[in-house]
């Protein structure tokens, strides 16, 4: 029958195994240090794992695959239950961090809103009048967050340069508040965001993109790199950029 199916990129893979913890069912395992679709009909094709994998190599696919079989995947859970209890009580250390990958850069999602973990959508939380994180997802950095994350699906996306945040007093508030944020500082990361940042707007409909750069002539290399990967992307993506001076001045938003 055809499907929705998930790929896996073995090339794009860094073998971190996080995907493989994702999927409850049991579908992906590593081989050889990448992962890979064990069996098809493990596969439920609602991507749990696509927005673990921190490196973009997971995506859906239509194509001939055996159906899902929600039995055969309740009995090697039942099967493989007695062994997670046995090493459980065996008490042996935590096991480290998968090989080639940081457990921080697991993909999570809190939400549009913005809320961050206060959960609510007000301007100051409960705790002694301070104000909620805006923080709508996880990882923040550009390098990091997978391309194809279900979150930014009809976003509205904060580039942001690094020193911006730390520059402006309401940066949640004013900023990042609805939006998926993305940070990165070009000058000391040394990479061309273009390449990434056109990764995102051609494998999602963005609404828009919102650029936070400080007024520093380095900064302008983020800004490029979004007006570059528009170009790219090919896509009519509306872009504002915001310019934060060195004293935490909102100088300009154009």
């Amino acid at each position: 029958m055809i499907r929705t199916i998930i790929q896996i990129d073995e090339d794009a893979c860094n073998g971190c195994g996080l995907c493989v913890s994702a999927c409850h069912e049991g579908a992906i395992g590593l081989v050889g240090g990448k992962a890979r679709l064990l069996r098809d009909d493990f596969c439920d094709g609602l991507g749990d794992c696509l927005p673990a994998c921190p490196t973009g190599a997971i995506s859906f696919v239509e194509r001939e695959a055996a159906a899902y079989d929600e039995e055969a995947v309740r009995a090697a859970q039942k099967a493989a239950a007695p062994a997670a209890a046995s090493t459980v009580a065996s008490a042996v250390p935590a096991p480290a961090a998968p090989a080639g990958g940081c457990p921080g850069s697991l993909s999570r999602f809190f939400g549009h809103g913005g809320e961050g973990a206060s959960g609510r959508g007000d301007d100051e939380s409960a705790d002694e009048g301070r104000s909620p994180s805006r923080l709508a997802q996880w990882p923040v950095e550009i390098k990091l967050v997978p391309a194809r994350a279900p979150y930014f699906e009809g976003a509205d996306i904060l580039v942001a340069a690094d020193c911006t945040a730390f520059a402006y007093a309401d940066f949640h508030r004013d900023f990042m508040r609805g939006k998926v944020t993305l940070i990165g500082c070009p000058k000391l990361d040394g990479v061309d965001y273009a390449d990434k940042l056109t990764d995102i707007l051609s494998s999602n409909n963005v609404a828009s993109v919102t650029v936070a750069r400080m007024e520093v002539p380095c900064c302008g290399g983020i800004e490029r790199a979004v007006r570059t990967a528009v170009e790219r992307s090919g896509k009519d993506v509306p872009v504002e950029v915001a310019v934060i001076s060195t004293r935490g001045e909102l100088l300009a938003r154009r």
